[in-house]
């Protein structure tokens, strides 16, 4: 099974060979493969390297680790379809109505959660429900379990030297930005929020149900044009950038312009909303601390949630703001209560502390680095094809010549789901191209899709 003599590492050795017998049917599906442990007895290797392989097919999506029969096969591959891929059970198939469900769903901002709830997340829950017989509410800015949580998380992972005090628990992201919308509200008029274009379309939405004036600014692929943002008139009373990984075209504002925007901003009073929403999944290059840390005047408020860490269905986030901006906030979040359950927010807290988060995040960013292989692999050398926002994140923008819409409708009658780059333009009119998500798919979805999303941009 294992070539000592070879080059290539016991862990991919291993990979591959399991990879093909799941593949060839030798193992089948619902088959429980020995234990690490024991597997690497018979080998006589360690037991990391069958983790690390272990690790690799589970978020290849050939494998599942199965709370009481341990890590068994998940994948059973029926004969191909004619367009190249392999249709999953209650899947649309070839001929089937275009609103049926895909197979293959590539839309951003879905991350994968496969390895989630493994012994360290299980325990919190548990901690948290013996802890539910408290008969008070939880505070309404967060508990201070959960706030300590954060602060040491973000310094840590950020380089932000926030204290548990400046943090206010939210539901999400689009929870925060309604409270923002509510503190930061001035006084008999509307509130005026500057935003990238393109941008978060539900920012956008969010901001606009809010009461807010939304004025759109221009952003190139590194980040929002400070020229026009400065042009403004009226001046924005707040601007909401994703500094660490422009959304959607994935680049990073350089320190000099964090500096110059930081500068501007305090001069005229301009709250600065820095949307860190992926900023822990980096492949190419370390990421730069937030903005947030280079803040000396209390003008920046740091947003982020654990919806791309974790999972959506968490609804649960965080708003870091100092001093006087962040009681504020403070004050709007006691007018209006907190939104998250306390023992939603005491599991997370017992789930960052013991540890838990950072493997979680050190898995899925490598799961993430190969997924996004798999991207320049399939996608990489077609020729006028653009990929963008490969650094970090869980998706890609994709730029061609010709209009991406029928291409997009074409994708989903084959069973592909994808995203048009022009819905991300504040005035419907943005970019041509693709934004594809590849978090959430396991590999060999991924591969299928991309396969075919290949052969409809080289003209097929």
């Amino acid at each position: 099974m294992l070539d000592r003599a070879s080059p290539v590492p016991l862990t991919v050795q291993l990979a591959q060979t399991l990879r093909a017998s799941i593949l060839d049917g030798t193992i089948k599906r619902d088959e429980a493969l020995p234990a690490t442990r024991a597997l690497a007895r018979t080998l006589g290797i360690s037991r990391g390297t069958v983790v690390t392989a272990y690790d690799q097919l589970l978020g290849e999506g050939y494998l599942l680790a199965h709370p009481r029969r341990g890590t068994v096969v998940s994948l059973s591959l029926p004969a191909a379809s004619a367009d190249g891929r392999p249709p999953a059970p209650g899947r649309s198939r070839p001929g089937a109505p275009e609103d049926s469900e895909p197979w293959a769903d590539l839309m951003p901002g879905h991350p994968g959660t496969r390895g989630l709830a493994g012994a360290s997340w299980k325990a919190a829950w548990r901690r948290a429900v013996a802890e539910s017989d408290r008969v008070w509410l939880p505070p309404a800015a967060g508990t201070p379990e959960l706030r300590q949580a954060v602060a040491g998380h973000l310094r840590r992972a950020r380089g932000l030297n926030c204290q548990p005090d400046d943090v206010i628990v939210t539901a999400g992201t689009s929870e925060a930005l309604l409270l923002l919308a509510t503190g930061l509200r001035p006084s008999g008029r509307m509130l005026r929020i500057a935003v990238e274009d393109p941008g978060y379309p539900t920012a956008r939405r969010v901001l606009h149900a809010a009461g807010a004036e939304v004025q759109g600014v221009g952003a190139a692929a590194d980040a929002i044009d400070l020229r026009r943002l400065k042009a403004l008139r009226p001046r924005p009373d707040a601007v909401l950038v994703t500094p660490s990984h422009q959304y959607p075209l994935g680049g990073r504002m350089s320190v000099q312009d964090r500096a110059d925007l930081l500068a501007w901003a305090a001069e005229h009073r301009v709250v600065v909303i820095e949307d860190d929403y992926d900023s822990e999944f980096r492949h190419t290059r370390m990421p730069l601390p937030a903005m947030a840390s280079l803040d000396t005047e209390g003008i920046t408020v740091l947003v982020g949630a654990f919806s791309k860490v974790l999972t959506p269905w968490l609804r649960c986030g965080y708003i870091v703001a100092p001093g006087a901006l962040g009681d504020r906030l403070r004050q709007a979040r006691a007018a209006l209560d907190t939104p998250v359950s306390g023992i939603q927010q005491q599991a997370l807290a017992h789930f960052i502390n013991s540890g838990g988060l950072a493997r979680h995040i050190a898995r899925t960013r490598r799961e993430y680095a190969h997924r996004r292989r798999l991207v320049l692999d399939k996608l990489g050398n077609l020729p006028g094809v653009v990929l963008g926002g490969l650094d970090g994140g869980l998706h890609v923008t994709v730029q061609f010549a010709r209009p991406a819409e029928p291409l997009i409708a074409a994708a989903a009658e084959r069973g592909i789901r994808l995203a048009s780059l022009a819905d991300y333009g504040v005035d419907g009119t943005g970019l041509n191209g693709l934004v594809i998500g590849y978090g959430a798919p396991s590999d060999l979805t991924l591969s299928s899709a991309l396969n075919v999303v290949a052969s409809l941009l080289d003209g097929g």
